[in-house]
């Protein structure tokens, strides 16, 4: 769910404000207020708390282009941008995918720059050309150069700034690993993270300064933002390390596709009901016979067959034969396992084996065990059983996200 409330949209991309944004608006106007009246003390007091507050919407509406400047690219490279949403600390463009090689790559990331590099330039001039003085002369000086401090800020090569995006697009570039490339630029993000943090609080406290407080709070927003770069990335390699016949399980039963409804109501269903009672495990069916696999039992299908016909309708009579039900190989990555179990909606899906017969079982729980196990991620056997339950992946663990944003 999108934070924020929606106050429209730009090139049908939709907008968003963060309830954090207020908070940010309401300094802003005070600071820029209280600066034109000291530097204009003859001036209207309403005239410069307007302005004031004028300058604040202008800051945000050079954020905002900037962003579009990253959407717009994005969208050109056939990538879908969910939204953009104006917050604490400026804005972000919501990209559902990674650009396709390091040349696009670096097209997003200096998109943004490059839109506030132009307005910076064009206000400029603007400054240069006409006559403009007094207090909207400020206003348009302050923003020319507030778009200036956007343009030296975001170049700051570590992640999630946009200069870190473009060090990340370099990097992949030499290497031809974009992976190699995203965590590098993590690291010197956690680096300047933890230097605006220290620096923040020296400045504080040597000068009992607010403004080392902010620096801080800039800091920390790096610093933990790089950090879950950095987390997703090593998430994203694991999905695309582990193949479905790592997770998959055998937790399924064969039965004979001969067998009447009745005997398999009775010799299976009523039987595993009754010993997995409060365990909420089901297992799925595949029925055989011959020395083949004949398909999936869903027990379902039996409420569809009248009680009366359960005596001499066999098994066969309803499995859904493996070629028309979801299935993965095992050799398939996971990151594609789990594409395809959002895909078509399913809590579990089949593995086939090369030749093409029942090798296993997958359910979310089963990705997340393998997962844990190869990233040693605190998850014990209780969490998978509730994340077998509920058919879900944990808040703290978004693989579905993660991987429909992965390229393989």
């Amino acid at each position: 769910m999108q934070a924020g409330w929606r106050i429209g949209s730009l090139f049908k991309i939709p907008l968003y404000i963060h309830p954090s944004w207020l908070y940010i608006l309401a300094i802003f106007t005070y600071i820029n207020g209280r600066d034109l009246q000291q530097s204009f003390p003859q001036g209207e007091l309403v005239l410069a708390w307007g302005i004031g507050f004028l300058t604040t919407i202008l800051l945000f509406g050079s954020v905002l282009l900037h962003e579009l400047g990253h959407s717009l690219v994005a969208r050109s490279q056939g990538i879908k941008v969910n939204s953009i949403t104006l917050f604490l600390f400026g804005g972000v463009a919501s990209i559902e995918e990674e650009s396709k090689t390091p040349g696009q790559a670096f097209q997003v990331a200096i998109a943004g720059p490059v839109v506030s590099l132009l307005l910076f330039v064009l206000l400029s001039s603007l400054m240069f050309l006409l006559p403009i003085s007094g207090m909207v002369g400020a206003l348009v000086s302050d923003i020319a150069h507030i778009n200036l401090v956007l343009v030296l800020f975001n170049l700051i090569p570590g992640l999630p700034l946009d200069g870190g995006q473009v060090l990340k697009a370099g990097v992949w570039k030499l290497t031809g690993d974009r992976f190699q490339g995203v965590h590098w630029a993590a690291k010197t993000g956690k680096f300047l993270g933890w230097g605006g943090i220290l620096l923040g609080i020296a400045t504080f406290l040597l000068s009992a300064s607010f403004s080392g407080l902010w620096i801080s709070l800039i800091g920390w927003f790096v610093l933990r933002n790089a950090k879950n770069y950095d987390r997703v990335t090593t998430l994203q390699e694991a999905l695309l390390q582990l193949m479905a016949a790592d997770a998959m399980t055998r937790d399924f039963r064969v039965v004979d596709a001969d067998m009447t409804l009745r005997q398999f109501a009775d010799e299976y269903i009523l039987k595993e009901a009754w010993a997995s009672e409060g365990t909420k495990q089901i297992y799925p069916y595949y029925a055989a016979s011959n020395g083949r696999y004949r398909g999936l039992v869903s027990i379902e299908d039996l409420h569809f067959v009248e009680r009366s016909r359960w005596e001499t309708q066999t098994i066969e009579s309803i499995v859904r034969p493996l070629a028309e039900i979801a299935t993965v190989q095992e050799k398939m990555p996971l990151v594609e396992v789990i594409n395809c179990m959002e895909t078509h909606q399913m809590k579990r899906l089949t593995v086939l084996s090369p030749a093409e017969t029942v090798a296993g079982v997958i359910d979310r729980g089963d990705i997340v065990r393998s997962v844990a196990s190869k990233l040693n991620l605190p998850f014990s056997e209780a969490d998978i059983k509730n994340i077998k339950a509920e058919g879900s992946y944990p808040p703290a663990l978004q693989l579905q996200a993660i991987a429909k944003a992965t390229t393989p």
